[in-house]
């Protein structure tokens, strides 16, 4: 039976690694193509455009968060269903990445919010980034 060593007595440099995980199984090439593990359709990442009209007045149907402060971008935190906005495609998780033709991967949040609010007719180009939208909401509060 081995004692145990105080941690402060080890040799340096200490390395915990950790618990061995069995791979998972082997799936024949041939039937990759329909198991989930191996699904490698990625159009939902591309960058899709989605065109809201607004009357005055009315609600933009989703909220966004982030911005410069971030340096992670804009992104979509919530959307209202059955709005204009759910029905157009847009997803918590999708980062703005123009509005207008203005560019929104290095803008403020204010300036983003003002942009969106006084637009009549708004023409987003967003993509799907659930990685970056994660870390975005570990960095910020709003």
């Amino acid at each position: 039976m081995d004692p145990k060593i105080p941690y402060d007595d080890y040799p340096l440099p200490v390395v915990f690694l950790p618990n061995y995980e069995n791979p998972p199984t082997w799936i024949p090439p041939q039937e990759r193509i329909h198991h989930p593990d191996y699904n490698n359709e990625l159009t939902q990442f591309l960058p899709r455009n989605i065109l809201l009209k607004k009357p005055p007045g009315a609600q933009l149907g989703f909220n966004i968060r982030g911005g410069k402060a971030s340096q992670l971008g804009i992104f979509i935190s919530k959307v209202v269903p059955d709005s204009d906005a759910h029905r157009a495609g847009l997803q918590e998780g999708d980062q703005v990445l123009s509005v207008n033709d203005v560019d929104f991967q290095d803008i403020e949040h204010s300036r983003a919010v003002e942009i969106l609010k006084t637009a009549r007719e708004i023409v987003m180009k967003v993509r799907f980034f659930p990685y970056n939208y994660q870390r975005q909401k570990e960095r910020t509060v709003h």
